[in-house]
């Protein structure tokens, strides 16, 4: 197995809505170079990078997938994403190693709403990037069209190098304005004749020639000195001079290919060797220091960890990229966040579900490991002594919610094991264990990646369950002041119970008046776990209720906020004064001041105006323009509040304020609207009031609840 210096690696991330053929592309890469055989297909099941079952059921990309070939001396990593929203976690984590990023355009739909969230990520990690206009054999192709939308959204920057001799059924040929050559393929494709451009199509490739020229030396001093002297760019100056375009993100070459009739991807893969950056040219990591990590080949070993993936018959593979040195198997590295020793077992270059040993990975490379205990995604690992910690990948914020019901009584551990690790591997899943609620509850990217999850749980940890819906977090409060007391009085035979208890409550506000008739001798101010305060005074004078007491009364009424009077749903922002009482020297302890005090709050917060709040969401909706109307007035229908709109093109940002409420199966709603074209990110906003006819029905429905149980 060759060992590839860094100079010959190519980090290479193929980005793209789904369907626009980033995995049938990879295949014929893999095919043309020599790696494989025979191209699969995803018709047949029997790609190299869908290897998974549920990709199969679902005919697209769920995982990211690893795979690597030799073109002319360079070794190409790949990595093949999901191009669906809901799985953008399996991509995130591909463009934090990634040197260089492939954009697949379909031509027959142009830009599509995917590539947009995508591009914005590789412009965050500052990601050289370039375009591949795809299926110019379909009926519907408009190549030019395609072009003028990447302008459009992606600005000036792109830059035709290549373009459809002709579209649909005759597609056969690629003018390429960067050699002035046209590439003619035999009807099942591979390797094409080099012609002249004809004559019908020489006025057209020269102007966008001198348009190529004319971007790369206006990105270079130099080579903008040259073309004025020369008239012209030879050859290895326009390699130059794209190259540092690129690096600098201020070109983004555009190619074209038909991936399944494979014509065009051999003229990709050469530009990737001799122009895309290697990993010391490419832009280097931060740290968390704030510091840029500059790979050094000769420097102690440095890896970085950025995917987990269950392998059957060998356990955990974790992905990892080489910033420093080499590693190999047998050596031992220390874990930034844990300090802890780990010693690298097997390491493995993979395609697809297929490994292979090798004995050491150098600096800018990518591999996998097995059996690296109590490390997962987002680890740095160096030698003992260094101090060194990459910037972890941030992954997206959840879109979706759902709640599990075991249909098996006594797998709740199996369950929680099961959703370790699942969370383990896919970080941008998270699991809420509600004790609020008491209901264990999934958040995902929307709900494709939810069901991934429920095959996932069904099939490999054989779990019986369905998904219900999850319970919303409300919360109490009261809006107006009340004066209340209790008094506990409880004899029994011996020592009896006794404690009696008087306080103000009021809502919580800036700036509220004193009373004349309460003097405070002590005050609490607790920020609640829940969210909110609650201000808690000791007003008592004259000692009668002793101060030992004041802890006991705080817990009563603690315990009564965690499950509020009206709806069973925790209490927040009051302002309760303790201003009188009585006690008993022997009958009185703290069990009958905290009971007391419990009373008292639970009679006097239902006389006090008692407000059930919502959690409201913070939503940024991203939508061709096209379906502003539908998804404004669907917003509407969901007590949505409109905060603002901008435009970018012809893509629309409407940022809105929607209660959770209303937000189950939003996503799924969204996706119907827009025939998959919208998305969406959403955040805790704030708690608001709930509509007066909303609050009868909860506190209703909570009523009936406490009978049943």
């Amino acid at each position: 197995m060759n060992v590839y210096q860094p100079s010959r690696i190519r980090n290479v991330v193929l980005l793209g809505h789904s369907g626009s053929g980033k995995t049938t592309l990879a295949e014929t890469m893999l095919y043309e170079s020599g790696t494989t055989r025979r191209r699969g297909t995803i018709e047949d099941k029997n790609t190299v990078s869908d290897y998974h079952e549920i990709e199969h059921e679902k005919g697209k990309s769920v995982f990211s997938s690893f795979l690597n070939l030799d073109w002319r001396g360079s070794k190409i990593n790949l990595i093949d994403t999901p191009g669906t929203s809901d799985y953008v976690g399996e991509v995130v984590g591909a463009l934090r190693v990634a040197d260089t990023a492939i954009f697949t355009l379909n031509a027959e739909y142009g830009v599509e709403v995917g590539t947009e969230s995508l591009w914005r990520y590789t412009q965050n990690y500052r990601i050289p990037s370039l375009f591949i206009v795809n299926k110019p054999d379909s009926e519907q192709s408009d190549f030019q069209k395609t072009v003028d939308m990447a302008k459009e959204r992606f600005g000036r920057g792109i830059v035709v190098v290549q373009y459809p001799f002709s579209e649909g059924d005759d597609f056969h040929a690629i003018i390429d304005v960067l050699k002035m050559t046209m590439y003619e393929f035999p009807k099942k494709g591979g390797k094409p004749d080099k012609l002249p451009i004809p004559d019908s199509q020489k006025s057209q490739a020269e102007l966008l020639h001198n348009e190529l020229v004319e971007a790369v030396a206006e990105n270079d001093e130099t080579l903008m000195d040259l073309y004025f002297e020369q008239g012209e760019l030879t050859e290895s100056q326009m390699r130059e001079g794209l190259q540092k375009s690129l690096l600098n993100q201020d070109l983004y070459p555009l190619f074209c290919c038909c991936a399944t009739r494979n014509m065009g991807t051999g003229r990709v893969m050469g530009f990737l060797g001799n122009v895309a950056p290697n990993p010391l040219e490419a832009n280097p990591p931060a740290t968390t220091d704030g510091d840029l990590l500059q790979l050094n080949p000769e420097g102690p070993p440095i890896m970085f960890t950025f995917k987990d993936s269950a392998a059957s018959h060998v356990g955990d593979l974790i992905y990892f990229k080489v910033y420093g040195g080499s590693v190999t198997s047998g050596l031992d590295l220390v874990s930034s966040r844990t300090g802890n020793s780990v010693r690298l077992s097997n390491l493995y270059l993979t395609n697809g579900e297929k490994r292979v040993d090798i004995p050491e990975v150098k600096t800018g490379d990518i591999a996998a490991a097995v059996r690296l205990k109590d490390i997962g995604v987002n680890e740095t690992l160096h030698k003992k002594g260094q101090e060194i910690t990459i910037e972890p990948i941030e992954f997206p914020k959840t879109t979706i919610r759902t709640a599990i019901k075991l249909n098996r009584q006594g797998e709740e551990d199996k369950l929680g094991t099961a959703l370790h690790q699942l969370q383990h591997e896919d970080p941008s899943m998270e699991v809420e264990h509600s004790q609020e609620l008491n209901q264990v509850i999934l958040h995902g990217q929307g709900e494709e990646h939810l069901n991934v999850i429920k095959y996932e749980l069904k099939n490999r940890f054989n779990l019986d369950f369905e998904f219900v819906q999850p319970r919303i977090p409300y919360r109490e409060t009261i809006t107006s002041s009340v004066r209340t007391h209790y008094k506990h009085k409880k004899q029994s035979g011996g020592a009896g119970q006794y404690a009696e208890v008087y306080m103000l409550m009021e809502p919580l506000k800036e700036s509220m008046p004193e009373h004349d008739d309460l003097k405070v001798r002590d005050v609490q101010e607790i920020d609640l776990e829940w969210g909110g305060k609650l201000v808690f005074r000791n007003c008592i004078v004259g000692g009668v209720i002793d101060n030992r007491f004041m802890p006991a009364i705080l817990k009563g009424i603690m315990e009564k906020m965690e499950n509020g009077p009206m709806s069973g749903c925790r209490v927040r922002d009051l302002r309760i004064s303790v201003y009188d009482g009585s006690m008993h020297s022997v009958d009185s302890n703290e069990a009958a001041f905290k009971t007391a005090a419990l009373m008292a709050f639970r009679d006097g917060f239902m006389k006090a105006d008692p407000q059930l709040l919502e959690p409201i969401y913070e939503l940024e909706i991203t939508v061709p323009a096209q379906y502003m109307g539908d998804v404004m007035s669907d917003l509407s229908t969901r007590r949505g509040q409109i905060q603002g709109m901008d435009a970018e093109g012809s893509i629309q940002k409407i940022k809105a304020q929607v209660p959770l409420e209303e937000l189950d199966h939003y996503a799924t709603r969204l996706k119907s609207m827009t025939q998959g074209s919208a998305s969406y990110t959403r955040a805790f906003s704030h708690y608001a009031k709930v509509p007066y006819e909303k609050q009868e029905q909860i506190i209703e429905e909570n009523m009936k609840l406490e009978e049943v149980n």
